[in-house]
């Protein structure tokens, strides 16, 4: 995800190359930065705390407690704090770093496509986040991603739509690849019949005042095979364990909150 939002920034221009530095504690990943993305890469993640205005925090979540003890005396009091860990609130990362500082953090949740220049993300202030530092926030994400600003208390219902979103969407193309195959079809060519469709799908549903379920009702004729299909669906349950599935993905998130 780093990666994303750092070829988004310098595909947006929003940032030049010389004007980001990233930490990773892999050497391939910091010799892929600076060959491929042409940014300076360390090893330490107290030289870019001391170096940034704002820094962006892309760890895994079991990580973060670790990542916010070792920052804690690096960092400087007017540095923006920008978090992309699932799970993990504004309020534990403010109190992780201690101090008398009052923290400016924003939590944001990107999802993949953002590698792509196609993702999504939704972003939320902490206690002491202005209107400015989530205007900041919102830029570093608009150049890979359409933006949403939410409350805090809407971030784990975020993390399960969008954030796991595009997993529900590579499992149903998986099926339908599947299907195609138990049809009779060519493997490859069950695929390409699949993803295209997928594609296709996806981009009718970015058109301005798209219904998904408009959409449907179009395709769906009387009595026609679209129809057996959806028909098939209902009666699986399909509907409500779609929904359910989802809950289920907010209420992990919720779990694993810190």
């Amino acid at each position: 995800m780093a990666e994303a939002i750092v070829r988004g920034l310098l595909r947006s221009g929003r940032l030049g190359a010389d004007r980001i530095i990233v930490a990773d504690v892999s050497p391939a990943r910091r010799e892929f930065f600076q060959s491929q993305l042409k940014v300076k890469a360390v090893e330490d993640n107290q030289t870019v705390a001391r170096q940034s205005r704002t820094l962006l925090l892309s760890v895994k979540p079991q990580q973060m407690a670790g990542l916010l003890k070792n920052l804690a005396g690096a960092l400087k009091s007017e540095t923006l704090i920008v978090s992309i860990a699932a799970a993990v609130s504004t309020g534990f990362i403010e109190k992780s770093l201690g101090g008398a500082g009052k923290w400016r953090v924003v939590r944001a949740m990107p999802n993949t496509p953002m590698l792509l220049g196609e993702g999504v993300a939704a972003i939320c202030p902490g206690a002491n986040a202005s209107t400015d530092d989530l205007k900041q926030t919102r830029g570093i994400f608009e150049s890979a991603a359409a933006v949403i600003e939410t409350t805090e208390d809407k971030m784990d219902a975020v993390t399960a739509l969008s954030g796991s979103g595009p997993a529900y969407f590579f499992y149903l193309t998986e099926q339908l690849v599947k299907a195609g195959i138990a049809l009779g079809l060519p493997a490859e060519q069950a695929h390409l019949l699949a993803v295209r469709t997928a594609l296709g799908a996806g981009k009718m549903l970015t058109e301005a005042g798209a219904d998904p379920a408009e959409l449907r009702r179009k395709v769906t004729s009387p009595g026609g095979t679209t129809e057996a299909a959806v028909t098939k669906l209902d009666a699986a349950g399909w509907p409500a364990a779609m929904v359910e599935a989802v809950k289920a993905a907010a209420a992990r998130s919720g779990q694993l909150k810190l």
